[in-house]
């Protein structure tokens, strides 16, 4: 048995970290260097899978391009040689290659994917919207409730660009409600959730910042590249929500937030209301740097207000009460999160294309709801 051990660690010690890559590379044949880069890269390392099912997204494609008419097979055919012209199938579309799962993907370009990836979406969203909610630029704070709303966010495009802030790494615990593989376990939370929505939608642009937000990148998170057109809010950290607040307020931009008990959804609209308070006024006037360090249970006096906790469930107030206790930290469902990914989504379309014009705080109770 040592020897067997010893054989083991040998091989545990052979294993690489893993790059925190989450940057798709696209290559387009067309361009002969492209193509010879993607000949090599699969030539040097034999274990990538390839996936080319361009004829599939083609045929799709053609379908949803005639919707008066179902396509016989050979009419089908026919517009897809058109749609070719005298371009080989292999150069049509890009070839995208993910590092961190060893795949070559064969795809149609950006037009033609936005194109099929949104057309479930009509005439709910207009082809209108989808182009004005492609050029809108999102932040999330926080990458635990967040990442059910990054994800939601990226599968119904209701924005170009993401941005995500999250110092932390996952860990097992953190696996009730977050989406991902045992193999993540001390793997960035926004790298995660960068690499999931590069697989579903390789064209949405995302930044990271594995630091988390602080005082020192917010203006590049809020500016850089243009400036945020919402501010979703999902951090632990008092400081960081009065901080990414004033910023929001400064450069108007508006705030959503979901607190993951009883679906409440709260909204500051700094875009309309300049004046508005922070928090609808219920954050203390306090030191903000008397903030920074303090446990879960010493938060929870100066939570209270802010994020209503006097109108949480009972079970929620229960828990509450037990940090340090019988539990370390608050609880969060997965359900609760997942419902507050679909609420923020749904709640940041709409003020992104002028829907929903107000502030406050709003509820999908479900024991309210389903009694």
């Amino acid at each position: 048995m040592p020897g067997k051990m010893t054989e083991l660690e040998h091989y545990i010690n052979q294993q690489r970290t893993e790059p925190d890559n989450y940057t798709p590379v696209f290559y387009r044949l067309q361009h002969e260097e492209q193509y010879v880069d993607l000949l090599a890269l699969l030539k040097n390392n034999p274990h990538i899978r390839v996936y080319d099912e361009i004829y599939s997204q083609l045929r799709e494609l053609m379908k949803i391009r005639n919707p008066t008419k179902r396509l016989t097979e050979e009419e089908s055919e026919q517009k897809i040689r058109e749609y070719v012209g005298t371009t080989p199938i292999h150069a049509v579309g890009v070839w995208v290659y993910y590092p961190w799962s060893h795949r070559v993907v064969h795809i149609v370009d950006e037009k033609d994917f936005i194109e099929l990836r949104t057309s479930r979406n009509k005439q709910k969203i207009t082809d209108e919207e989808i182009a004005l909610l492609n050029s809108k630029k999102i932040g999330i704070i926080g990458l635990s409730v967040g990442q059910s709303i990054a994800l939601t966010l990226a599968m119904e495009r209701v924005c170009g660009e993401l941005r995500l802030t999250d110092f932390d790494k996952v860990e097992l615990t953190n696996m009730n409600r977050i989406r991902t593989g045992i193999h993540s376990i001390q793997v960035h939370k926004v790298i995660i959730a960068a690499r999931e929505i590069a697989e579903l939608d390789p064209f949405i642009k995302v930044v990271i910042f594995k630091d988390g937000a602080t005082e020192e990148n917010l203006d590049d998170f809020f500016t850089k590249g243009g400036n945020l057109d919402i501010l979703v809010e999902e951090c632990d950290g008092i400081d960081i929500k009065i901080l990414s607040r004033m910023k929001a307020k400064a450069l108007g931009v508006p705030v959503v937030m979901d607190t993951n008990d009883r679906g409440m959804v709260d909204v500051e609209r700094f875009d309309l209301e300049p004046d508005r308070p922070l928090l609808h006024g219920f954050i203390p006037d306090i030191d903000l740097k008397s903030l920074r360090g303090l446990t879960d249970a010493e938060k929870l006096p100066i939570f209270r207000p802010m994020v209503a906790l006097d109108d949480m469930s009972e079970r929620m107030k229960y828990s509450l009460g037990q940090i340090g206790k019988t539990i370390t930290t608050w609880p969060q469902l997965a359900s609760s999160v997942v419902l507050g990914g679909a609420v923020v989504t749904d709640t940041c379309r709409r003020i992104l294309l002028d829907h929903f014009k107000s502030s406050g705080r709003y509820y999908v109770d479900f024991e309210q709801i389903l009694v």
